[in-house]
């Protein structure tokens, strides 16, 4: 299952970042609502204690910090209304009581020694009471404002509030504009936010790009160097004084490692020699030996010893190839290695192949193929190659008609040293490197070595087959 995750250090680093901040300002801009609807609704309501209080004792009497609050959109003239006297509740049907303005405007109302009985506070648009309605018209008729501005000015809503006093029987109502809705606050609230996007996000953009660059050529480097063992075009330390450490460490580590490499070479070329020297000596002396018989039960094991220390040379410089990859026509190539054995009469057919061009080592990629038709040969007594593609992949494909593996042996027998048993031992000759040299081999080209099984419908083994897989990319 895919997952949305940005797969790469910068990108799950900016994706947390974002995460963050959102949760941060989205928790910013609820309290910035909250306090925001809290400051509208005490200068709603402390507008219309002022008119209540300055009809009842005087606009002198009224107090300073009310007078001193009607402003704005509580100040707009046109939208400046007296208080009406009326019997009744200014409450009408199918309205709503706001009773946390209620509350709010009792508190002010109190503070201020004004008595009251019963307070209604409710919100309502200007043009659904009729009093506001009339006195706008009014006003308007007065000054001559202009009809498009009448329309928009009748679009207002009001904050009513109705009180009783305990000296009066009836009801004093006051009429203040609604202030502008706290969901006006979306917009600079979100450009706010995509502000401290923009900013936040390319600070740590431009932080995590100085980080990453230098950890992604290192990637290229190891992944390279992993190849080629080539330490050369190192990166050179850049980026934080941490990365730069990592970079020196990782430079001096492949340096070491390409001069154990470097001293196995040689240790191994001093091997091979002064083996090789002892045993082609044998070989004369043996010629002495008078025992025909015996002669060349040694001359054998003198043989053996000596493709043993081939494998092993070989299978110890597979990692570090001398030579260069070539372009190669790989059918062309199977069908040489099979023509080597038919000239010896050996029994290897020849099957289907396509033609298939890719770049290989031609000289390995021959040994990998003697090896996988010798065991063959050796323990299923005929092979058939045939080469076709399969996902992208060449593959080389050695049929034997032999008792095959256990299923539980199949992995291991590719490791250094392997034989299977009872059919793979030391009678039928080899070391048990011939397997995993051709899997070594695979490889180094970016391949694998795969054995399986074949079985008759009943369930038998009818041979094993060898899959050498070489991507064609």
């Amino acid at each position: 299952m895919r997952t949305l995750r940005p797969a790469s250090l910068m990108g799950q680093m900016l994706l947390a970042v974002a995460a963050a901040l959102l949760l941060v300002q989205g928790l910013g801009a609820a309290l910035v609502y909250r306090a925001q609807r809290e400051r509208f609704q005490v200068e709603t309501m402390s507008a219309l204690a002022f008119r209540l209080i300055a009809e009842t004792r005087g606009i002198e009497r009224a107090p300073r910090k009310l007078r001193m609050g009607p402003r704005g959109f509580f100040g707009d003239r046109l939208h400046r209304f007296a208080v009406e006297a009326r019997g009744t509740s200014p409450l009408q049907a199918g309205e709503r009581r706001d009773a946390g303005a209620e509350q709010k405007l009792r508190e002010i109302l109190a503070s201020q020694d004004f008595g009251t009985t019963e307070v209604v506070v409710l919100r309502r648009p200007l043009a659904s009471d009729p009093y506001a309605e009339a006195a706008l018209a009014k006003r308007a008729d007065r000054i001559d404002l202009p009809a498009a501005a009448l329309d928009r000015a009748m679009d207002a809503d009001l904050y009513v509030a109705g009180v009783r006093s305990p000296q009066s029987a009836g009801w004093m109502v006051a009429r203040v504009r609604a202030p502008p809705s706290a969901n006006a606050l979306l917009i600079p609230l979100t450009l706010q936010t995509l502000a401290l996007y923009v900013v936040l996000v390319g600070v740590v953009a431009l932080i995590l790009r100085r980080i990453t660059r230098p950890l992604n050529a290192l990637t290229r480097q190891v992944a390279r160097f992993a190849a080629t063992q080539d330490p050369s075009g190192q990166v050179e330390p850049m980026g934080p004084q941490d990365v730069r450490q990592l970079i020196v460490a990782l430079n001096a580590m492949e340096w070491r490692i390409s001069s154990l490499l470097d001293e196995k070479d040689v240790m191994l070329g001093a091997i091979g020699h002064d083996l090789k020297t002892p045993l082609a000596a044998l070989r004369v002396r043996i010629e002495s030996v008078e025992d025909d018989t015996e002669r060349l039960r040694m001359a054998a094991t003198i043989e053996d010893i000596v493709r043993t220390l081939d494998d092993i040379l070989s299978l110890a410089r597979v990692g570090r190839p001398s030579d260069p990859l070539e372009r190669n026509e790989l059918s062309a190539l199977v069908a040489s290695v099979v023509e080597e054995y038919e000239d010896m009469a050996e029994p290897v057919e020849l099957g289907e192949t396509e033609r298939l061009v890719l770049e290989v080592r031609p000289t390995w990629l021959r040994r990998a193929l003697r090896n996988l038709i010798g065991n063959a040969l050796r323990y299923g007594e005929r092979a058939r190659v045939s080469l076709e593609r399969q996902n992208g992949f060449a593959v080389i494909r050695i049929d034997d008609d032999g008792p095959g593996i256990p299923e539980t042996s199949l992995e291991a027998m590719t490791q250094p040293f392997m034989r299977g048993d009872p059919s793979r031992n030391s009678e039928t000759g080899g070391a048990g490197l011939g397997l995993a040299l051709a899997r070594a081999i695979a490889e180094q080209h970016g391949g694998a070595l795969h054995l399986a099984n074949r079985r008759r419908p009943d369930g038998t083994v009818e041979g094993l087959t060898a899959e050498l897989a070489l991507p064609l990319t």
